[in-house]
């Protein structure tokens, strides 16, 4: 699989390395302390409770795993680096739907530090996609399951 840069912010990378950092510590202790409750029960071969404490045990190094490499290739991106003259990561940006028009706000972040609830939505997502590079007064044509949906931006700004 090949790396794959993620940007984010320096909230974001702190967020991530906080869980891992828990992850490595307090949840492998507790999946090795349930494999040795699970051993202490006798013959492991019919031991239902061993068997679960061993596939949590691989889907915790799994998911650690994926954070580690996450945060390999993360790049903490920078205010002052940021343009706000065209929409790029970390930017919040201000549509019109032209069909019903209503008018929505985005701020476009990492796949990690995406939560719809908030308004955050994924670089990579088919509406991040479609706003980047764009400018105050394009009018971009997105995909979405739903159907192209129209958009007309209104404002472009940079709120970390």
């Amino acid at each position: 699989m090949a790396n794959k840069i993620s940007y984010m912010t320096r909230e974001g990378y702190d967020k991530l390395k906080a869980e891992l950092d828990e992850l490595r510590t307090v949840e492998r202790q507790k999946v090795a302390s349930q494999i040795g409750e699970a051993r202490e029960k006798g013959d492991l071969s019919e031991n239902a409770e061993y068997d679960a404490a061993k596939e949590a045990q691989g889907l915790l190094e799994l998911k650690i795993k994926q954070m580690e490499e996450v945060m390999a290739n993360a790049r903490i991106v920078n205010e002052a680096d940021l343009d706000s003259s065209k929409v790029v990561i970390l930017t919040t940006v201000k549509l019109k739907n032209l069909k019903t028009k209503k008018e929505v706000s985005y701020t476009l972040v990492s796949e990690t530090e995406a939560d719809l609830k908030l308004g955050k939505i994924s670089v990579n997502s088919p509406i991040g996609q479609g706003l980047l590079g764009k400018v105050i007064g394009d009018i971009v044509d997105i995909q979405t399951p739903g159907g192209i949906i129209q958009f007309k931006i209104l404002d472009i700004k940079i709120d970390l």
